[in-house]
């Protein structure tokens, strides 16, 4: 039986900042249309972690199932490892849902019904991501899912939850969040390419190759800074998304220095920093603004 510490592993709260920094963001783009909701940014929150540590399960038990896992280089994977069976990770992750359907279910009721399709659609791509007959994530689509995701739906549905509409400053927001997220995956996908080449998971980054991956990662810890300075137009306090830079350059060193393996995790680690500084730093930034 796996231990508490071992099911937090599993959970891979190194993602996290994936799930936070969208909802800083969201809260502060909300809040700079005088609509800040402090209750639903902190369900927004609940949704984001849940649907987060959610598909993490999820992409445990599938990839697990499926032998992804048995030669894994990153950190360790219940299944894949054996530490748990795979029924009650596949529990974990439907739990982790449920709890994000029923905050879902309460911002939707106070907000608009249509949200429900939202949460019900996001629940879909989060399972099928590595489950499923043909999971989209084995073919390349990985990066598509993440940016709508964790950048688009989750900065954008955070919010028009709580000013019940979105502008431009958001938009802009949430692109540089969905960059940072892809970011966060193909440094994870570089990392992978030859156990994911041997298994038959096509990434993105196993078709286009090691040296392209590593040209995309640096493109898309580019875009948030070029997303700083169209949000000067709103406040020049936007400025302060510059903070995440160091976090974005030590997020590339080991991408641009031709690192491999567990050489790459660092750029995992920080990319997700980068995100979670960015947003934060944004977030108060349109809110002060």
């Amino acid at each position: 039986m796996a231990t508490a510490a071992q099911w937090i592993e599993g959970a891979r709260p190194r993602t996290l900042p994936n799930a936070i920094a969208p909802v800083l963001a969201g809260t502060g783009a909300a809040a700079s249309l005088d609509g800040a909701v402090w209750w639903k940014a902190v369900l927004a929150l609940v949704v984001s972690l849940a649907l987060n540590i959610g598909v993490n399960y999820a992409n445990d038990y599938s990839d697990g199932i499926r032998g992804t896992d048995d030669e894994r280089v990153g950190p360790m994977r219940l299944v894949g490892s054996k530490a748990a069976s795979p029924g009650a990770v596949k529990v974990a992750a439907l739990a982790s849902f449920s709890v994000a359907a029923v905050a879902g279910l309460v911002l939707a009721v106070t907000t608009a019904w249509w949200l429900v399709v939202v949460g019900v659609v996001c629940i879909l791509g989060a399972w099928y991501y590595t489950g499923g007959r043909t999971p989209y994530g084995y073919n390349g689509l990985g990066e598509i899912a993440v940016f709508v995701f964790f950048g688009l739906v989750a900065v954008l549905g955070t919010q028009f939850v709580q000013a019940e509409r979105v502008d431009w400053a958001g938009l802009a927001a949430a692109v540089a969040l969905g960059a940072l997220s892809c970011a966060v995956l193909v440094a994870n996908n570089l990392r992978d390419i030859p156990s994911d080449t041997e298994t038959g998971k096509r990434t993105l980054a196993v078709r286009i190759g090691d040296a392209k991956t590593r040209m995309l990662h640096l493109a898309l810890v580019s875009v948030p800074f070029v997303a700083t300075l169209v949000l000067i137009v709103r406040t020049p306090w936007a400025l302060l998304g510059l903070l995440a830079l160091p976090f974005a350059w030590r997020a590339n060193a080991p991408v641009r220095g031709g690192r491999h393996g567990l050489e790459l995790i660092p750029a995992l680690r920080d990319s997700g920093l980068a995100m979670l500084v960015w947003g934060a730093a944004t977030g108060i930034a349109l809110a002060v603004g």
